[in-house]
């Protein structure tokens, strides 16, 4: 076999950079369908999501967008995957800069109602996702939970740490507070999305104090009067401050 030319390198190489320059546009092209899905899944729900409700709103044909992800469930998947990343970036990531303990769980929080907040007007995937496939088993289910409880295993670290660090009491039970935080934002996703309840962050975060002093001090929780409503309305407000 006789030995290769010096110069068929140089047309390899190029081949080599087009084959690149084309996974980099394919890259780009993927990001922007799934920026699109998540702007049609915050309006239509995850079952609103298809190839072809897909293709038209990017413009695309049909056969383009399912090249990309090969079926409806895929798109659905990837769609629940993509979110889950940007909440991690939101929520999670600038949390975990701040001290272990009361001063990272309170982040948590606070990042978390932020994030609800910035969600007023399109919704949370995680739980109009959970309305949705709270009854369906399958693939799209399971990456759904997969990833709240993923988010929830990562609010019991937290409560761990701020009983290792003294913070909280050492018999609080994590589970049990993560329960109680999760349902505060429910609450707050609830009343702020639904009911556009004036001063439901508010409400939120003097609940969520509230519980940390139960699990801290031990003190009985007592009632008061209503929040002040110099928080942020539902809908045109403000977001919360995600500082501590």
């Amino acid at each position: 076999m006789s030995a290769a030319h010096p110069h068929d390198a140089k047309p390899a190489a190029e081949a080599g950079r087009e084959r690149g320059r084309g996974a980099h546009k394919g890259q780009q092209t993927r990001a922007a369908i799934l920026d699109a899905a998540l702007s049609l899944a915050s309006q239509m729900g995850i079952e609103g999501l298809s190839i072809g409700a897909l293709a038209e709103v990017t413009g695309m044909s049909k056969s383009g967008v399912f090249a990309h992800f090969g079926s409806r469930e895929e798109l659905q998947i990837s769609v629940i995957r993509e979110y889950h990343e940007r909440f991690e970036e939101e929520v999670f990531v600038p949390a975990i800069r701040q001290p272990r303990g009361l001063p990272r769980l309170r982040a948590l929080f606070e990042n978390w109602v932020a994030k609800v907040a910035t969600e007023i007007d399109s919704g949370c995937i995680y739980i109009s996702g959970a309305v949705e496939f709270d009854d369906r088993p399958g693939p799209v289910r399971d990456a759904l939970a997969g990833m709240v409880v993923t988010w929830h295993g990562s609010l019991v670290r937290a409560i761990r740490m701020a009983m290792e660090m003294g913070h909280l009491r050492a018999d609080t039970d994590p589970m049990q507070m993560q329960f109680e935080i999760h349902g505060l934002i429910l609450a707050l996703h609830h009343d702020a999305r639904f009911l556009r309840s004036v001063g439901a962050v508010d409400r939120a975060r003097t609940a969520f104090e509230r519980v940390v002093q139960y699990y801290a001090l031990g003190a009985p929780v007592q009632p008061s009067g209503e929040a002040s409503p110099s928080g942020a309305a539902a809908g045109g407000a403000q977001a919360p401050r995600t500082s501590v």
